[in-house]
């Protein structure tokens, strides 16, 4: 049987995937805020909650690898121009490995949801599994990479919660009015009862 997650990939869904790397790179314009921790605020986030909602689970996780290969190969698209395999041995180095994690779940949930999918139902998607997933496996390697508790680098992403927010609304925004204009994502076909 063969299913949208083991179908071989289309030209389009290529195009797609290469399309949200890019996107993730654009988002790399917008100056960052940066706290204490080292780990900045920025607008890159967005793109992971966008692959995901829009894209799906599987193009959405492999616009995310697509993106961080190429980081991870030289190419300066993080926030301040930075790039190459050492970010990821950095403090925000967690938080990048999330990134294709969120995505595919937040597509994963998104397709789950499909036919019930409104603006709250997106945000509450795409919101909850960006701070579990990202919050966890970022928090464990800050941890780890910059010595300090776990549960001191999960008490100092508190001032990451309003901007998370803000770009969980403005994906979900973004993926219902994509729904409605010209889905990506095509609800998979009901089974019919024996």
């Amino acid at each position: 049987m063969n299913t949208a997650r083991t179908a071989p990939l289309t030209t389009r869904d290529i195009v797609y995937i290469a399309l949200f790397a890019a996107i993730m790179a654009a988002l790399a314009v917008i100056p960052p805020i940066n706290l204490a921790t080292g780990v900045p605020i920025t607008s890159q986030t967005l793109g992971v909650g966008l692959a995901g909602a829009i894209l799906g689970a599987r193009r959405g996780g492999l616009a995310m690898l697509l993106f961080l290969l190429l980081v991870a190969l030289g190419l300066p698209l993080l926030v301040g121009g930075r790039g190459g395999a050492g970010v990821f041995a950095g403090p925000t180095g967690g938080f990048l490995v999330a990134w294709p994690v969120a995505a595919y779940l937040i597509g994963l949930l998104t397709e789950r949801y499909w036919q019930r999918l409104t603006v709250p139902v997106a945000f509450g998607i795409i919101f909850l599994t960006s701070v579990v997933v990202m919050y966890s496996i970022g928090n464990a390697w800050l941890s780890y990479s910059a010595n300090m508790p776990f549960l001191k680098a999960l008490l100092a992403s508190g001032p990451f919660l309003p901007g998370d927010a803000l770009k969980a609304l403005i994906a979900a925004f973004a993926a219902v009015t994509v729904k409605r204009a010209n889905p990506i994502i095509r609800p998979a076909p009901v089974a019919a009862a024996r």
